[in-house]
């Protein structure tokens, strides 16, 4: 028994000895566990907190304390849920021409507008947005392009809008200073035939439906999209250009899937989930890029032997790009290829919707202020007769130059700008926090009566016979193309080709609108209309 009890005592005085090691290695286990499993995720759940709730609610209380108003933050949705309502009952049916277009194009602004007042703001998701109609704050922010970036708003904003309209700070400079020469006035000159060329081929397809009866009932919007794009596809590639327009069509499917798909783009993430539409998606990115990549490398093997390409965008930014890298002997002054493909699809974006929605908003009202297009051809007439508009001429054109100037103003191919603020700022009297949309209204700006009258719904060209200065008397009120160090780098590329195609337009045709035409303007990334745009030609 005492041997029995001995043992006992010896294993309990072993246990007894074990214990200080194995309490501290079981206590570092533990901590080891919290650590690599548990901190982590009450780190992630802290930031998904601090993303939905706490950071929207702080910047809603700084927004109210500076005097702006808007709806009460909702629980990651924001106003998503309202703004898509708006949109689906104001594009639900079409409105009459003396209808207000404001609520039409942008609800979620005029609805906010209306009941807040001029300084309002809007939830996208968690994210804020700050809606801006003071002109002084347009150009503060506009100006100050190291504060103030351009926002990619969703996951698929590089997809519509890459390159040049995406990038920010350096970057951004960088791009800017080699594309530049590809939109001096010189450059633009040597891209006047393929202007001519498209609008000639656009032209005899409407005077072989029109011509057996001299009249005929069309819709113009698909021609001048077709016409622009082909415009593009000339002016980029050159020869090329027919691969270009290829180029163009999966680019403007890549568009509507974006446009389906902007909501859900508020959720980080959900680019990259397996949907059919991201499949799709990806896929149209990746033609668009060999195919632009072949272009490319054709071209750098053209000129590798002897030939010359200085007459199309893409020869222009390769050369900018090969003379900067030389100059510096550094390659990281210059672009890379993928960068090039970059801007290659801005171009195509940028270029061929800006000039095409610049078109068929003409066309709509000329259709219906037919003084204005009888004016607008007398002085086309009287410059080129029924010759082939030139350089020189289509510069001359004021009557035209206003009435395009107007239909800008009334319709703007972008109805709202955007920026994000990257550090509190202040604009004004206002603090802007860091990480604030700053929503730039222009078509509120285009329409504000303080600045444009009474008449400001009416189409009135001679607003600006004395230039856009005298028209805006001084204030930053129209800015169709954008303001500041970033207004858009082709805009004279695009007023250059509206002119001449639509003084070549009013040479062989006039217009009147159909019975059929029912007025639906609709913001789709830039302004269409929504049913097309169903004239009356008459051959002349």
């Amino acid at each position: 028994m005492n041997g029995e009890a001995g043992k006992t005592q010896n294993c309990n005085i072993l246990k007894a000895d074990d214990q200080p090691a194995a309490i501290p290695l079981l206590k570092m286990t533990i901590t080891a566990v919290f650590a690599f499993c548990v901190i982590p995720v009450l780190v992630l759940i802290w930031k998904m907190v601090n993303w939905v709730w706490i950071k929207p609610k702080n910047f809603e209380k700084h927004l109210k304390e500076q005097g702006f108003n808007g709806n009460p933050y909702r629980l990651l949705i924001g106003d998503l849920k309202e703004i898509t309502a708006l949109k689906n009952e104001a594009y639900s049916k079409p409105i009459d021409f003396s209808d207000d277009i404001i609520p039409r194009i942008i609800p979620e602004a005029f609805h906010l507008s209306k009941k807040y007042g001029k300084n309002s703001y809007v939830w996208f998701g968690p994210q804020p947005g700050v809606h801006i109609q003071d002109s002084n704050m347009v150009r503060e922010a506009s100006q100050d392009v190291n504060l103030f970036h351009k926002p990619n708003v969703s996951e698929f904003s590089r997809l519509i809008t890459p390159g040049l309209g995406s990038y920010n700070g350096d970057k951004w400079a960088k791009h800017r200073k080699l594309i530049n020469p590809a939109f001096r006035m010189e450059k633009l000159k040597n891209m006047l035939p393929s202007f001519h060329a498209s609008a000639k081929e656009m032209l005899q397809k409407w005077e072989e439906i029109v011509s057996p009866q001299g009249w005929s009932e069309l819709d113009v919007w698909p021609s001048l999209s077709n016409l622009s794009s082909d415009a593009i596809s000339r002016t980029a590639f050159g020869s090329n250009y027919e691969e270009g327009r290829r180029i163009f069509e999966l680019q403007e499917e890549q568009v509507e899937h974006c446009f389906k798909a902007i909501w859900s783009s508020f959720i980080p993430g959900w680019r990259f989930l397996p949907t059919t539409r991201n499949r799709r998606m990806r896929q149209i990115e990746k033609d668009v890029n060999d195919s632009i990549r072949h272009i490319i490398n054709l071209r750098l093997n053209a000129v590798k032997a002897g030939k010359s390409f200085d007459d199309d965008l893409l020869g222009i930014l390769l050369d900018s790009n090969s003379q900067e890298i030389n100059r510096h002997s550094n390659k990281d002054f210059g672009m890379t290829i993928q960068e090039v493909i970059q801007e290659c699809k801005l171009f195509y974006f940028a270029g061929q919707e800006t000039t095409s929605v610049l078109l068929v908003w003409t066309m709509i009202l000329l259709s219906r202020y037919e003084d204005w297009q009888t004016r607008a051809r007398e002085e086309v007439l009287q410059l080129f007769g029924t010759n082939q508009p030139d350089f020189d001429g289509v510069n001359r054109l004021k009557v035209v130059n206003m009435i395009l100037h107007e239909v800008l103003r009334l319709y703007p191919p972008l109805p709202v700008n955007a920026r994000i603020s990257t550090a509190d700022a202040k604009l004004g009297d206002k603090h802007i926090p860091g990480g604030t949309l700053v929503l730039f209204e222009t078509l509120l700006m285009h329409y504000d009566p303080e600045v444009w009258g009474e008449d400001v719904k009416e189409f009135k060209p001679d607003r600006f016979s004395e230039g856009v200065s005298n028209a805006t008397k001084g204030q930053l009120a129209f800015f169709p193309f954008g303001a500041g160090p970033r207004i858009c780098i082709g805009q004279n590329f695009s007023m250059l080709e509206a002119k001449l195609v639509l003084a070549m337009i009013l040479q062989r045709f006039s217009f009147e609108l159909s019975p059929s035409y029912a007025h639906a303007p609709r913001s789709i990334f830039t302004l269409k209309p929504q049913y097309g745009a169903h004239l009356i030609l008459r051959k002349l």
